[in-house]
C-alpha cells in the first residue's frame, strides 16, 4: 500500500471517531470513553509510523518540505500530551468534553495541512515505488507502536 494512501486511511479512521464523539449525547460517558480510547489508540499509532518511517523518508526525497516536517512534529507534542491527559480522564469530568475537542480541532488542522499543502509534493518527489515500500515499512511498524503517546519520540521534546 502507498504510504500516503496508508496515512489518508488514517485520517478518515480518526475523523470517523471524532464524528461519532460529536453526536454521542451529552451524558453518554461510557461511549465516550471507548470513543477517546480508540483515538488514543489510533492517533498514537499513527504519529509513530509517521515519525518513525515517514517524516524522515519525505525529508530526504523532498528536503524543501523541511518545515513542514518540523511544524508537524511540534503539532504531534502538542496531540501526544492530549492523549495522555485524555487517557488518565474520567469522561464524567467536566473538561474531558473540553479537552477532546480542543484535540479534534488539532488533529483536523494538522490533517488539511498534511493532505492539501505537503502531500502533493511529497508524493510528487518520492514517486510510486518509493510509497510503496514506505506503505510496506508503515503497516509492518504498527504493529510494534508503543500504547503510551508519551513513547513517542516528539512527546518528549
Amino acid at each position: 500500500m502507498d504510504g500516503i494512501v496508508l496515512l489518508k486511511e488514517d485520517h478518515k479512521t480518526v475523523e470517523k471517531l471524532f464524528k461519532r464523539f460529536e453526536k454521542a449525547g451529552e451524558s453518554a460517558h461510557a461511549e465516550k470513553r471507548k470513543i477517546a480510547d480508540a483515538v488514543i489508540e489510533e492517533l498514537t499509532t499513527h504519529t509513530w509510523i509517521e515519525e518513525k518511517i515517514f517524516y524522515p523518508a519525505a525529508r530526504e526525497a523532498a528536503p524543501d518540505t523541511k518545515d513542514h516536517v518540523l511544524e508537524s512534529i511540534e503539532e504531534h507534542h502538542v496531540v501526544l500530551w492530549m492523549l495522555s491527559e485524555l487517557k488518565g480522564l474520567d469522561p464524567v469530568d467536566e473538561r474531558f468534553d473540553a479537552k477532546m475537542s480542543v484535540l479534534m480541532e488539532n488533529v483536523r488542522h494538522h490533517v488539511e495541512e498534511e493532505e492539501k499543502e505537503w502531500f502533493p509534493d511529497v508524493r510528487k518527489a518520492m514517486g510510486r515505488n518509493r510509497l510503496g515500500e514506505l506503505g510496506e515499512q508503515m503497516v509492518a511498524a504498527k504493529k510494534k507502536s508503543p500504547a503510551d503517546p508519551l513513547a513517542v519520540p516528539s512527546a518528549q521534546q
